[in-house]
């Protein structure tokens, strides 16, 4: 196992020790947890735990393409702890946790259905095209969609900051952290449906 691939593995490693952590704390009763202007200490760590991770994800690529080392199973693991790491936060920020009373933005549940069964089309896509010996290329859309995502949850794991510094001077109810995640969401829709395009013939039945 080479190291791009060794920090993939890492990654997917750091994503279920957070995992893990998160549904321990959010299941213990009556846990008070220390909070700084709105943010608490618990989701303080996650979003540095996803910060380090998210930022594996550029560097095992770029690693693995600098010293020619793209192996099959590097190209299996890394969406897997991608998917793992964005969408586990995606789910996870739905919901309030009582060990945060002060957090107050969170992920419409509408947006996380639209990312995620838009990764599920784009990876069905992909296993499809393999099967076939073809290659699916990306797309702007769909870089955009993970630099947004990767700028959306820890802004929502921090409960809006440092955006919530300017929340107040907006109309009522209106949060910078809410239309980053509509941000993300929206790009994650456009690239998944100009995979689907641009792709169609991939879904076409072959005639024998």
């Amino acid at each position: 196992m080479n190291i791009p691939t060794k920090i993939t593995c890492a990654r997917i490693a750091l994503v279920v020790a957070l995992l893990i952590g998160l549904l321990v704390v959010s299941l213990i009763p009556d846990l008070k947890i220390p909070s700084y202007d709105g943010v608490n200490l618990v989701n303080l760590i996650a979003a540095l735990v996803f910060i380090i991770a998210s930022s594996t994800d550029f560097l095992d690529g770029y690693l693995a393409r600098k010293w020619q080392q793209v192996t099959n199973l590097g190209k299996f693991l890394d969406p897997v702890a991608d998917k793992m790491l964005v969408d586990s936060m995606l789910i996870f920020f739905v919901f309030p946790w009582s060990y945060a009373p002060e957090q107050t933005l969170f992920i419409p549940v509408f947006c996380v259905i639209i990312m995620v069964v838009r990764d599920l089309v784009v990876d069905a896509i992909r296993f499809i095209a393999a099967q076939k010996g073809q290659v699916v290329a990306a797309n702007i859309f769909g870089k955009l969609k993970t630099v947004s995502q990767m700028i959306a949850i820890p802004v929502v794991m921090l409960n809006g900051w440092p955006f919530s510094y300017f929340d107040s001077g907006w109309a009522s109810g209106l949060r910078i952290g809410s239309w980053l995640i509509y941000l993300a969401t929206f790009f994650s829709a456009m690239s998944g449906i100009i995979y689907v395009i641009q792709n169609r013939s991939v879904l076409k039945e072959e005639k024998q």
